[in-house]
């Protein structure tokens, strides 16, 4: 799990980046962060956006990937602003496409960001491509003045990567909110693929459980609805109640039925049962992976009946004219 409220931003410089040499401009100082407002801001407009991130990167190939290598002199004693230089060429070198827009590129140098529990250092770097219009008000001698100005702030970065020092390989974070340019970023700048973790593992396997039980399931086997909503909540709850994951145990305790087991593990095409049967439980990804297994039974447009508990306290059945229903047992009424 990511962490920021202790860590500090080191050193910041940015450069202007197009596709047009002339328009292309590589400074060549960093931006004095020196006090504390200033820190705070830093974290809340670079390092924020990061923390809901779904999925964790690692660099491919990292002998030869030169993100990796640029990244890795910084984490060194390399100098800040030649190493910032060298990072723009390179996403100058691989920004061919023809719908790839200038902008300004900020590298930042933190420390103190927590990771798992560990204090590590890291670096940020940002493609700010469309900026936001915003209003910057003062009062002075009594006199009100306005000014109209455009910048950046930590809603919607473009595109980003936060490269965290961990114990290599690396740990990356990336966002990009325009994938129009043939994903340039992620796969050629970055060259990255998802890292074997406890949060993608956890998201995985619990994102291919759901599409399993919701969509292969009741193709394959006739199933009620109250069972398979049953499915999904025991699926759940094993995955909140355990800090790992063993796949017999899954198994048996959610899954139950020999058909179903053989029917999941053939509904797993990409191999993800082969190397995932055994990891730690990342609850950052169960709290956001549970809020796409729906519990709610839908009947016609008149009733949702949401199933929480226990399975054997709804019962189905057909009345003698033929008319659908579902019993209730309950101790409370709320």
């Amino acid at each position: 799990m990511l962490s920021i409220d202790q860590a500090v931003a080191e050193s910041l410089i940015f450069h202007r980046v197009s596709t047009d040499e002339a328009n292309t401009q590589l400074n060549t100082e960093e931006t004095d962060i020196s006090n504390e407002e200033e820190n705070t801001l830093i974290r809340a407009i670079f390092l924020k956006p990061f923390i809901s991130a779904g999925s964790t990167w690692e660099f491919k190939d990292p002998g030869s990937n030169p993100l990796h290598n640029l990244a890795r002199e910084l984490y060194g004693d390399g100098n800040f602003v030649i190493g910032s230089v060298n990072i723009c060429k390179h996403l100058k070198s691989v920004s061919t496409h023809p719908n790839i827009k200038d902008g300004d590129v900020f590298v930042i140098k933190f420390a103190d960001v927590m990771y798992n529990g560990n204090l590590c250092e890291a670096l940020g770097i940002y493609k700010v491509e469309n900026k936001e219009s915003f209003v910057e008000s003062s009062l002075r001698g009594g006199k009100g003045e306005l000014k109209f100005r455009r910048g950046i702030s930590g809603r919607k970065h473009d595109k980003a990567c936060l490269i965290v020092f961990t114990n290599e390989p690396y740990t990356v974070f990336s966002i990009d909110h325009a994938p129009v340019d043939a994903e340039y970023w992620k796969n050629d700048f970055l060259n990255i693929q998802l890292k074997q973790d406890p949060l993608n593992n956890t998201s995985r396997l619990m994102s291919l459980t759901k599409s399993f039980i919701t969509d292969s399931l009741p193709e394959q086997f006739e199933i009620e609805k109250a069972d398979q909503i049953d499915l999904l909540n025991r699926s759940v709850k094993y995955f909140k109640n355990r800090d790992s994951f063993t796949m017999q145990e899954f198994e048996d305790e959610v899954l139950q039925d020999k058909q179903v087991i053989d029917a999941f593990q053939s509904y797993d095409k990409g191999g993800l049962l082969e190397v995932n049967r055994e990891f730690d439980i990342s609850q950052q990804a169960v709290k956001r992976q549970a809020r796409i297994f729906k519990s709610v039974l839908k009947l016609d447009k008149n009733f949702h009946v949401y199933i929480h508990g226990n399975r054997e306290l709804i019962e189905r059945g057909t009345d003698e004219n033929g008319r659908k229903y579902y019993k209730l047992y309950y101790q409370e009424e709320s």
